[in-house]
């Protein structure tokens, strides 16, 4: 399909700076796709959605604090993004500015304690970088430490080199984490999954609706955008994911209950979709390109509980998937129309076929 298909206008005031307060308290478009109905709603209303047939299922990969900010030799603010490590201190890293980096000339972050040498420029943009510490000690455990959350660039936040200098980190850290996050390795938030709370959780269980969790980590893949004209011509990212044995067995025993399969986030319908083996849902790891579009089938997922999507993404392709291009976007304009907050910390949309 023509990438345009998938675009739409969204003014900048729509896109979220903060999640709501509690989380559990953003809104909730909620649509059921086999009566076209739609009701307007909350997230903690979401137990009323669902029943004990049901199984509810999440993400529980963790982020990293990914995110690195300090000095160049000569003094200018530079940012890493780590990404992928491939031995001890050795890591695939997006830089900004770039261009400005200089093989063996080392950055500094913390006022010198943590150490950045740039290895070389890869041809994808990114750089490969060595990390030290200037007292000896584990250079990943310390970036983990020094480093910030890895919020998506339309999130907007100051460029300071020492965490200090930025009012948001500490209420960042904990709201760009959900409460399910268990599996380090993720430099994205799965965002549905930052709506629930402990007490949201304990509705859910109170309701007796069952839960289980996969483990996909989120790459920075999600927020490159698509640059191909056609959906046919764009390389999906891979991202590493795990599906075990007790949430395959989950998933069996709500098809023997006649119950809906709800997954929380598209991360988590990349997860199950990926896992289908002729026409039967397998365990395993390893990584995912899948790439799902108007057109693909869904084996697995019966609901989705989402988030509203950039313009274009390969997010908002995948929920089009999951419900139809043209009823996707009819629902964003209302959603607008009604002024729901867009983007990670913004509102959800649970899109479902069947229920009470």
């Amino acid at each position: 399909m023509d990438v345009s298909a998938f675009d739409y206008t969204l003014p900048s005031g729509r896109i979220a700076q903060e999640p709501a307060r509690p989380r559990d308290a953003a809104r909730l478009l909620a649509h059921r796709i086999d009566t076209d109905a739609t009701r307007h709603l909350r997230v903690r209303d979401l137990p009323d959605l669902l029943t004990p047939r049901d199984l509810l299922v999440v993400n529980d990969t963790r982020v990293r604090r990914a995110r690195l900010v300090g000095r160049r030799p000569t003094g200018g603010l530079v940012e890493l993004l780590l990404l992928e490590r491939s031995r001890p201190g050795r890591w695939r890293a997006l830089a900004r500015p770039a261009a400005k980096l200089r093989p063996d000339r080392p950055l500094e972050f913390e006022g010198g304690r943590l150490r950045a040498t740039p290895v070389e420029r890869l041809q994808s943009g990114e750089w490969v970088v060595q990390l030290a510490d200037a007292e000896g000690g584990d250079p990943d455990a310390l970036a983990e430490r020094l480093g910030r959350m890895p919020l998506p660039p339309y999130i907007r936040r100051p460029r300071a080199p020492a965490r200090a200098e930025d009012p948001h980190a500490d209420a960042d850290e904990r709201d760009y984490q959900t409460v399910f996050a268990r599996e380090p390795g993720a430099v994205a938030a799965p965002t549905a999954g930052l709506h629930f709370t402990p007490e949201l959780l304990a509705a859910l269980d109170e309701r007796g609706v069952p839960r289980t969790a996969v483990t996909l980590h989120v790459g920075e893949g999600t927020f490159r955008p698509v640059v191909a004209a056609d959906t046919g011509e764009h390389r999906m990212h891979a991202e590493r994911y795990t599906l075990d044995e007790r949430a395959v067995a989950a998933v069996g025993r709500c098809r023997e209950r006649g119950g809906r399969v709800v997954a929380v986030g598209t991360t988590t319908v990349r997860v199950l979709e990926s896992c289908v083996c002729d026409g039967r849902l397998a365990a395993g790891s390893g990584e995912t390109r899948l790439f799902l579009t108007p057109g693909s089938r869904f084996a697995v997922v019966d609901a989705l509980l989402t988030n509203f999507h950039l313009p274009r993404s390969t997010l908002l392709m995948l929920v089009s998937a999951f419900a139809g291009r043209e009823r996707v976007l009819r629902l964003y304009a209302e959603a607008l129309e009604r002024e729901y907050r867009f983007f990670s910390y913004g509102d959800a949309m649970l899109l479902a076929r069947g229920g009470e």
